[in-house]
């Protein structure tokens, strides 16, 4: 009975407890009703990531986890550079040993468009697959959602699950097939996360959907795949990783975003830092720093290219809840509006500016403009990346951060701004237009911003060193 009455009493305590964290410090009783109706900001996060398996070799394991599934035709999704490579010779491995039954669909494209995506869907329509698996980067996963969403819901528009202002932005109410994800490269977090991102070519700008009804079932981590992993996608890879982390770790607080959901199922996956999320995104970065220059300089680094598989899983699961803001709003006409750079690594015939790379150029400016409404979180960054920051005032948190960022990305070569992927300041009115849709990360800046803030934020990113 002690036992009982110490749960008891700890009970009545957490009852009469305010929440008093640093980030989300408010004066409202957890024990009381709150009307949603009433307030103008959520009161609420929720917490949804897919199961993760991790281990060495741990692929060889689906094909028993599809005979679990009782699986009867499966959807093999990856892209026509990974169909050659270990990794998927590995699952395709498994999956004929355990006499699964399954279709390959190779034409994932890296950075994936609208019109990818619909002749992904169209292949998934076509074979009436009970269960999909995908095998490769963020492209391949996000595409393997989004054809397992269309597939299931046949007679809806494109647009009716993109997210607003571009699309319709409608809830998802019906159950999806179960989808395996295997990623290969370490970076987008995308076997975590309901989010599925696409280039929408009519505005050159990237958008997606984002709903926990699109999650994987089960994300398998093996970190052998990342050895084929090529020296600049390690590193691109990793600046996703490195941005998750920071702009989830700095997002608006979750009982500070508008509006309040009438009802949960209209919360949206990305609700603003949190509790849970900041312990994610927290030591996601800390792997950053420590790991991330080996991972790019010895591709025999097991450790350390272990180490980075794992922190996209853990940033993956913080912004997954959370929400990224500036960096990746700005990143999409970044990569939507690419000209004519040419991307060491990746093997594409087009134009391309790699997401991560698109994501990381405009992190020092970002982080300098958003670092007056959280500098005790900017500073916290800047001495995990390295920076002293024993003797920095507050208001000089966003120079700090911003000048560790600079020394971590000229540190793994880093393009040298905007104007070294092809932008120039007449283009900057176009990366504008194209930021002003993402309203749906954008919005999560702890620091409100206008056309003319996002104007300085690209002319400052120009130049980076």
């Amino acid at each position: 009975m002690a036992g009982r009455d110490r749960v008891v009493h700890l009970l009545r305590q957490l009852e009469r407890a305010a929440c008093r964290c640093p980030a989300h410090s408010n004066s409202f009783h957890q024990g009381e009703a709150v009307t949603c109706t009433v307030r103008k900001t959520d009161y609420a996060f929720e917490m949804a990531s897919s199961n993760i398996r991790y281990g060495e070799g741990v692929s060889r394991e689906i094909g028993m986890d599809l005979q679990n599934l009782g699986a009867r035709n499966v959807c093999l999704m990856t892209d026509k550079n990974l169909s050659r490579l270990p990794p998927v010779k590995a699952v395709v491995e498994s999956l004929s040993r355990n006499g699964v039954e399954f279709k390959v669909y190779d034409n994932v494209r890296v950075e994936p468009t609208d019109g990818s995506f619909k002749d992904a869907i169209s292949f998934a329509k076509s074979g009436s697959f009970d269960v999909f698996v995908a095998v490769g980067g963020g492209s391949v996963i996000d595409t393997c959602k989004a054809a397992n969403l269309y597939a299931c819901h046949p007679d809806a528009d494109f647009l009716d699950f993109v997210n607003a202002p571009i699309g319709k932005g409608k809830p998802i109410t019906g159950a999806l097939k179960p989808l395996i994800a295997v990623p290969t490269t370490a970076g987008t977090g995308s076997e975590t996360t309901g989010v599925a991102i696409f280039d929408y070519e009519p505005l050159k700008a990237k958008t997606g959907i984002a709903s926990r009804a699109i999650r994987p079932t089960l994300g398998i981590v093996d970190p052998l795949h990342t050895l084929s992993m090529p020296e600049r996608v390690v590193a691109n890879s990793g600046f996703d990783v490195l941005c998750h982390a920071l702009e989830s770790y700095t997002a608006l607080p979750y009982n500070q975003r508008k509006p309040c959901p009438p009802n949960p199922i209209n919360r949206p996956a990305y609700q603003g830092s949190n509790p849970i999320s900041d312990v994610w995104s927290r030591h996601a970065l800390r792997v950053v720093a420590k790991y991330m220059r080996r991972a790019v300089r010895d591709p025999e680094d097991l450790e350390a290219r272990s180490s980075m598989h794992l922190a996209s899983v853990f940033a993956g699961i913080g912004f997954g809840n959370a929400g990224v803001h500036l960096c990746h709003g700005m990143s999409y006409p970044i990569a939507g509006n690419v000209k004519t750079h040419s991307a060491k690594g990746y093997s594409v015939e087009h134009a391309l500016v790699p997401h991560g790379l698109s994501v990381v150029l405009t992190s020092p400016a970002v982080f300098n403009f958003t670092a007056p409404m959280c500098p005790e979180r900017h500073l916290e960054a800047a001495e995990i990346l390295g920076a002293d920051v024993r003797q920095v005032k507050r208001a000089d948190a966003g120079a700090v951060l911003a000048d560790a960022l600079r020394g971590f990305l000229f540190s793994l070569q880093v393009e040298d701004g905007l104007a070294a992927v092809g932008y120039s300041k007449d283009d900057v009115p176009a990366l504008v237009k194209g930021t002003i849709p993402q309203e749906r990360v954008t919005k999560l800046s702890p620091r409100e911003h206008t056309e003319e803030d996002l104007t300085a934020l690209f002319e400052a990113s120009m130049k980076l060193y």
